[in-house]
């Protein structure tokens, strides 16, 4: 008995179905990007000029140990307890003649920072510091800058100082609105400008 010949499959259209199923999953799928803290890095200084000394008291220093605890001017604090000392800390305004400040709303305490222009935050660990709980610090150390910006940028312009930056990043918002937004934001971050120093981890 004969062998019946099998029916052969057409092929010819697979490479339109791949090409087809290609597109559809390039066009639904989403691509998840990496998210990180924003920072702004100095630029290059190719000199050998030597930073300025700063006073022992314009230096808030923050250190989270191994452990997870949390160290604020070698006394253990809680992390709810760190935005309002950074605020303190920032805000104190206790300089004297040119270094006086005139929009600061602290306790004026000779022993804390002179103004917020001179104030430095410095941010230490341990490698064996969780980086959830390093996150969690940099947050809260921010959010006290955030909360000075928002208090000046109210008094000054009736608009708190998050809102300025997200109108002025927003596509949709006016070129002349822009600039007058730029202007804006540059004085408060000048009144109070980030100065947080990450030092080298320890060991």
């Amino acid at each position: 008995m004969a062998r019946r010949a099998a029916p052969e499959v057409n092929a010819g259209s697979m490479a339109d179905i791949a090409f087809l199923l290609l597109i559809f999953f390039l066009v639904t799928t989403t691509i998840e990007t990496d998210s990180g803290i924003t920072r702004k890095l100095p630029p290059i200084d190719d000199t050998d000029q030597k930073p300025p000394p700063l006073k022992e008291r314009n230096i808030f220093i923050v250190l989270i140990n191994a452990n997870g605890e949390l160290l604020v001017e070698d006394e253990e604090m809680e992390l709810g307890e760190l935005r309002q000392a950074a605020v303190e800390f920032l805000d104190n305004g206790g300089g004297e003649g040119d270094e006086a400040c005139s929009y600061c709303k602290g306790a004026a305490d000779p022993a804390s920072s002179d103004n917020p222009i001179k104030a430095v935050i410095s941010l230490q660990n341990d490698r064996a510091t969780q980086y959830g709980k390093y996150i969690a610090v940099q947050n809260e150390l921010v959010a006290a800058y955030n909360q000075l910006r928002n208090r000046e940028s109210n008094r000054l312009y009736q608009m708190d100082f998050t809102e300025m930056e997200a109108a002025y990043n927003d596509p949709d918002t006016e070129p002349k609105d822009k600039e007058l937004l730029k202007e804006r934001i540059g004085r408060i971050k000048e009144m109070y400008p980030q100065k947080l120093s990450e030092a080298e981890p320890k060991r």
